[in-house]
């Protein structure tokens, strides 16, 4: 199927992970392009995708990037938000450049790029944005203050997003994705001991696939979700925290 056929997509911390495999099936399902967003260095074997390396809590870089892609195809149809970071500590230990980097990354680059893309997506009367959350934004965990401030954010400004950006008649669509523990590179340095009772704990008995994620992300960019609005679909196996 090529459910984004022609549409000019954003991603986001797409370097590795989740974020590379949102990018991957994008590109698959047919997009125009698909930039991918990240401070490291991403490399594609697909054509239509293009891999930028850009700061998201940089105003700057994020509103010449925006604009460089408006100039080129004179519309920007999804953004996806999947850009984290975390810095874990419990709260008595957690230092003022820990709070402020997850803080900075999580929040603050969300915020500059849906600022920056929205209002070109109203003027065409139609876009999509995609957040990525966290499964600890909506019931915490022990050791990540700073991490679930942001992502319960993320959901808070998901909700707000989805009244404003259709106040004037647009069906510019604002939605979020709250993941549990996926299996990802990052996960593959958490030794086993700590993951397996996470996974007796969920329902289904395993870990997420970063594609799990990719599919619901595909699902909610996609017009299949055009009457979806102001959601947050958790993708969790079952698993509450």
């Amino acid at each position: 199927m090529n459910r984004m056929e022609g549409k000019v997509a954003i991603v986001t911390g797409g370097a590795r992970g989740i974020g590379r495999q949102i990018v991957e099936t994008l590109a698959q399902e047919g997009a125009a392009i698909v930039y991918s967003l990240d401070m490291g260095v991403g490399e594609y074997q697909l054509p239509n995708v293009r891999h930028v390396q850009l700061n998201v809590t940089n105003r700057d870089q994020v509103a010449k990037f925006v604009e460089d892609v408006k100039t080129e195809f004179e519309k920007i149809d999804v953004l996806v938000n999947n850009a984290g970071i975390t810095r874990d500590a419990l709260i008595q230990k957690m230092t003022e450049d820990m709070w402020d980097a997850v803080i900075d990354v999580n929040l603050k680059g969300v915020f500059n790029l849906t600022q920056a893309v929205a209002p070109i997506m109203m003027e065409n009367g139609k876009g999509s944005i995609v957040s990525i959350s966290s499964v600890v934004g909506v019931y915490g965990n022990v050791g990540q203050t700073n991490y679930a401030a942001t992502k319960a954010g993320v959901i808070g400004m998901t909700y707000t997003w989805a009244k404003e950006f259709t106040r004037k008649g647009a069906a510019v669509r604002s939605n979020a994705i709250a993941p549990a523990y996926v299996e990802t590179e990052m996960m593959a340095t958490v030794p086993d001991k700590v993951l397996q009772p996470i996974r007796e704990k969920t329902p289904l008995g395993r870990l997420g696939q970063p594609q799990e994620i990719a599919n619901a992300v595909l699902f909610l960019a996609s017009d299949e979700s055009s009457y979806v609005n102001g959601h947050v679909l958790e993708v969790t196996g079952g698993l509450r925290l």
